[in-house]
Order: structure tokens, then sequence, then C-alpha cells
């Protein structure tokens, strides 16, 4: 009997441990079709139905084609929002060209290597700085005390956020990603209006801190964005708010479960942490891309149709809702050889994990990569026998995340002492 892709629309399947969750998704993958699937929307209870992508093929193909697969309907979400509400905590990520096209291109000139280059090296100072609050603990949380704060420390220093602010940007960004988990809400029972609050807490503080780099410019991504000296276009400050909320959540929600499912992988396979760590400067770059592919934080982006059209031998209608699964596409077998098992050494790896290419790749995917990697070549050296205690807690989502949260992982090691070397 062949597998329902309608458990795709089911919470609890998004609650199951990660490989049980792609060994479905192996069997949906295999149908050989576009499977239609159907969802209740959590908030309003409105039916809708969207083909879901699962092979790498469909998804390349869905990337490249932004004119006849248009982010400007919703790509963060697979129930239709206000425009309004869409825009601001998506930022341009849910816009078409031109609109979209013009906010990334004033956002990407700050987010060259070069232009990032000192917050790159920033990063191994943060790291040091985290694990240097835990590490004398030998039994800790990974997610509260490295996976959480490392990235978002990162992107509040990058913008420059004062770190007094950090508790209130960490609580916002929980909920606006936490899925509904009622852990990430602290208490509240009103979904959408926890979403609401937090969203416009997190833009009154970017709006304080660009009014603030306006008379007092720095050497800090806010001054950069609300200074022109070049004659460029700028963001408006309508804009700058969005852009901070789209920066802090999924700058940070992403590289923090990379870095969860990541330990949880080397749990899992012995032999490929033991090479790994045994030659932490060959084999980063190649395991950082392995973690990325087999954990693929970012579970789906929409994309609606903007015309008749044919894909994957499937007749599609104009409006029709398509949601790629990044996870299902990274475990493809007619392009990853062997994709379930992981392997720090597998090259090519080609994989979708900062989305598909096209006008949409993440523009982030350089920060993530370093950041991860930082966190791993710490954790490896300074913490050499750091081991999994527990299964990982996943969020508890009401329906179909973006995020595939990690909100706990126990760990333990031997205490060492803080302010050593790596």
């Amino acid at each position: 009997m062949s597998i329902d892709p309608q458990v795709i629309a089911d919470p609890s399947f998004w609650h199951q441990p990660l490989a049980q969750r792609m060994a479905q998704f192996a069997e949906i993958r295999e149908l050989g079709s576009l499977p239609v699937v159907h969802v209740d929307d959590p908030f309003t209870g409105e039916a809708v139905t969207f083909r879901a992508l699962t092979r790498y093929s469909d998804v390349i193909d869905v990337s490249k084609r932004p004119g006849d697969f248009c982010s400007g309907k919703g790509s963060t979400s697979i129930v239709d929002l206000q425009t309004d509400a869409m825009e601001f905590f998506g930022s341009f990520i849910v816009m078409d060209d031109p609109r979209h096209a013009r906010q990334r291109n004033i956002v990407a000139r700050s987010f060259t290597p070069r232009a990032l280059q000192g917050v790159l090296d920033s990063v191994e100072k943060i790291c040091s700085e985290v694990i240097d609050g835990f590490c004398e603990h030998g039994e800790v949380d990974l997610v509260e005390v490295l996976s959480q704060p490392f990235p978002l420390l990162v992107i509040c220093d990058m913008m420059g956020i004062p770190r007094s602010e950090f508790p209130t940007v960490l609580k916002d960004t929980n909920i606006i990603l936490g899925a509904g988990d009622p852990d990430m809400l602290g208490g509240r029972e009103d979904v959408m209006g926890a979403l609401l609050e937090a969203g416009l807490e997190l833009a009154g503080l970017m709006n304080e801190l660009a009014e603030d780099r306006r008379k007092n410019p720095t050497d800090d991504l806010t001054s950069a964005l609300v200074h022109n000296d070049l004659g460029e276009d700028m963001l408006a400050p309508s804009e700058l708010a969005p852009f901070f909320i789209l920066l802090a959540v999924a700058g940070n929600d992403t590289t923090r479960t990379a870095i969860s499912h990541g330990m949880t992988l080397l749990a899992d396979n012995p032999a490929e942490r033991a090479a790994w760590q045994n030659d932490l400067a060959g084999l980063t770059p190649k395991a950082v891309e392995e973690i990325v592919r087999m954990a693929s934080p970012v579970v789906f982006m929409r994309r609606t149709t903007t015309r008749p059209l044919v894909l994957a031998g499937e007749h599609l209608d104009e409006g029709e809702r398509l949601v790629m699964f990044y996870g299902a596409a990274n475990r493809d077998p007619r392009v990853f050889p062997d994709p379930e098992r992981f392997d720090i050494g597998r090259d090519p790896n080609n994989h979708v994990g900062f989305g598909g290419p096209g006008p949409h790749f993440c523009l982030g995917a350089h920060l993530a990569r370093r950041e991860v990697s930082v966190a791993f070549r710490q954790l490896l050296s300074r913490l050499p026998d750091i081991e999994v205690t527990g299964p990982p807690v996943p969020l508890q989502s009401l329906g179909i995340p973006l995020v595939g949260g990690i909100k706990h992982l126990p760990v333990r090691f031997t205490p060492t002492k803080a302010g050593s070397s790596t």
C-alpha cells in the first residue's frame, strides 16, 4: 500500500525524528506525480490545496522560473495572507521583480564576502564567547546555550543592536518562527496576536536604532542601510524594519537548526564524526555542506503559477500553489548517491539547502556557512568528547513549519576552563 501524501498536512508528521520523516518523504517522492495535499489554515480554518514538490529536478525548475512561478502571492506561508502582513514578516523574499530585485540589490551591497569581512571575523570571537559561557558546566541543553544565542548574537552585533536588547530579540524571533509551539509563546494562547506583537516590537527596535544611526552613524549594517554617499538607491524607512525581521528570524533560526541537527547527525554517525574530528581543517567545508543537505533547516518555500503550464508532466492552472520541500529534494537518489547516508566527504554536493538557483537563493548563505563551520570546529576542538544524551525535542508546530526547528538537545562533556584557545 503506497503512502498517502496527505500525511504532510498532519502536524504529528512534523513532530517525528528527522530520519523517520524523511523516510516517508522518500515514499512520497516516488509516487511519480505532483501530489495534491489539502491543508486547513490553523488560524481561520480555511481549506486550501497545494502541490507537493519533492523531487530535486522540479525544485530546480521552479526556482529558475520566477516569471512562471511567483513569490508575490506568498512564499513563506502555504495559506494566503494579506499583502501588508506578508511583506511585514517576509520583506523582499515574498516579492517579485522589480520590487524584489530593487530591495535585494540594495541589501546585497552589504552581503558580499568583502563587505561582510568584519562580521565574518567576529563570528570566531562571538562563538568563543558563547562557549566560554557553558564550557565549565559539563551538561547543558545545546540549543539553549549555543545553537540559539550564537547566530542571533552575530546578527545583533552586525546590525548594531545593543546587547541589552538581545533577550527581546530572542523572545520575539522565537515567537515568529516558533510555529505556534506553546513553549515559544510564553503562555499566550492568541497565536496571531503574539506574532503581531513580536513583529511590532522588533520593528520598533529597528526604527529607533535607524533613527539614531541617521544622526550618529557607526560601522554597522544599520548605518550602511540608512546612509548613502554614492547616490545609490536606499531602503525606505518602511522597508527597513521588515528587512530586520527577516534577517533576525531567518538568519537566526536556520543556523540554529543546522547546528542542532548537525550535532544529532554526528551522534548517529560516530565514524563520520571521528573522521571530521581528526581533520577539522580539511573536512569542515564539505562536512558543513552535508549538514545543510541532511538537515535542510528551511522546510519549504511556496510558489504560485502565473499562467497555465506543464510541470513534471502535470497540467497546472494559473494560481495553483506549489510547495517546494527542500529536505525531500536534498535526498533525491537521482542526484545524491546513497542519499540517506551522512557523508562528510560527499562531493559533489549541489544541495538546495539554501534554496534553489534563481533570484531567491539565500543572500546570507556565505555567513551561515561560516557560522556553522566555526561552531563545529570550536565544539569539536574545545569539547572533544561532547556527546548527545537524549533525543532532540522538535517544535510542536500547529501545521507545516517553515523551519524544522529543534527546541532542546541535551549534551554532556568533560568541563573545560573558559578562555581556552581553539
